[in-house]
């Protein structure tokens, strides 16, 4: 295990992302859960999608987290006739010094926080537009590829599949989003006092607490968090736990898990375990800290099988069969 952060600067850093956290609740009310795991993916330099019913909140979460950070952003809205042209963007002829040429039009992807609003709107083609950004933060138009500004995020909000005019993502683009967050609604008492104190919805834009240098000093500091032996080998358990191909599965997961999660998985869940570790003040992942992300990085990533769409069973219920039989510690 490599050495672990100093006390002091892991207080540091868990007050300034405290101070963030607490401005993001006080702006998205009565969705603590919500927001820390949206702050968490952020950290984590993770992708993040929101999937929920239209007028939730979603995306003024996404525009609220942005301004807080200090990032530049940029929205996109995501329709039936959107070409990929329009998200990367691509090569216009323009006059310059007396000469015609072709210069390349930026398009809304470069920027560092990018807003994929309602993206399963969007026509497959169009959705696989993000991949190579969200993989490698390149775009390629033209045979020439062009470098996204850093740190670079996608954040997306989806409405559930069953709605009327959405497309499925493909599964190689949901496996590139480190969390997938169920948004529900908020409890009688928090819709009341919505009503009394922002008659109108609306909410004054928030000032920045951090900048750009600040934020990727912070990012650095994630990676300094330790992850302990025991921590990454059931971090390995759970995720290979979620394959049915494996002898070791077991027979719920057979029954009901068609294709189980990738190493990339794995990544994510480490990835966002050390950012929740330095957000509660440890300079080490625990178990809490992996069992508590393992629904939201896990959920989007299992193909459910016949049997488990006829019984009911969803992805919730199948990560947290995982954490109920597969013990944290390995066996020696």
């Amino acid at each position: 295990m490599s050495q672990l952060i100093s006390e002091q600067r892991i207080e540091s850093m868990q007050a300034e992302c405290k101070n963030v956290l607490d401005a993001l609740n006080s702006i998205i009310l009565g969705q603590e859960r919500l927001c820390t795991l949206v702050l968490v993916g952020l950290l984590a330099r993770g992708h993040i999608l929101l999937e929920g019913l239209p007028g939730l909140g979603k995306t003024e979460l996404v525009k609220a987290l942005s301004a807080l950070v200090g990032l530049d952003h940029s929205r996109i809205q995501f329709t039936p006739d959107l070409l990929p042209a329009d998200i990367t963007g691509t090569r216009i002829l323009q006059e310059k010094d007396g000469e015609r040429q072709m210069q390349f039009q930026k398009g809304p992807l470069f920027s560092q926080i990018v807003l994929a609003d309602e993206i399963n709107r969007a026509s497959p083609k169009t959705q696989s537009a993000l991949l190579q950004a969200m993989q490698e933060h390149t775009v390629t138009v033209f045979d020439q590829t062009y470098s996204l500004p850093q740190p670079f995020f996608v954040l997306a909000t989806q409405n559930p599949v069953e709605q009327d005019g959405t497309y499925p993502l493909p599964e190689a683009q949901l496996d590139r989003f480190a969390i997938k967050i169920t948004v529900t609604g908020i409890s009688t008492d928090t819709l009341a006092s919505l009503l009394m104190n922002r008659p109108d919805g609306l909410v004054d834009a928030p000032k920045a607490i951090w900048n750009e240098q600040r934020i990727n000093e912070i990012l650095a500091c994630i990676k300094e968090v330790a992850l302990p032996d025991p921590v990454a080998h059931y971090i390995a358990r759970l995720v290979n736990g979620t394959r049915p191909e494996l002898d070791e599965a077991s027979a719920f997961i057979k029954q009901h898990v068609r294709w189980g999660a990738s190493p990339r998985a794995a990544i994510a869940l480490s990835n966002t375990a050390r950012a929740l570790a330095l957000l509660n003040g440890k300079p080490a992942v625990g178990f809490e800290d992996v069992k508590y992300l393992a629904a939201p990085v896990l959920r989007h990533r299992i193909m459910l099988s016949y049997e488990a769409n006829l019984s009911g069973i969803d992805a919730d219920q199948v990560v947290n069969h995982l954490i109920t039989e597969i013990p944290e510690l390995s066996a020696s």
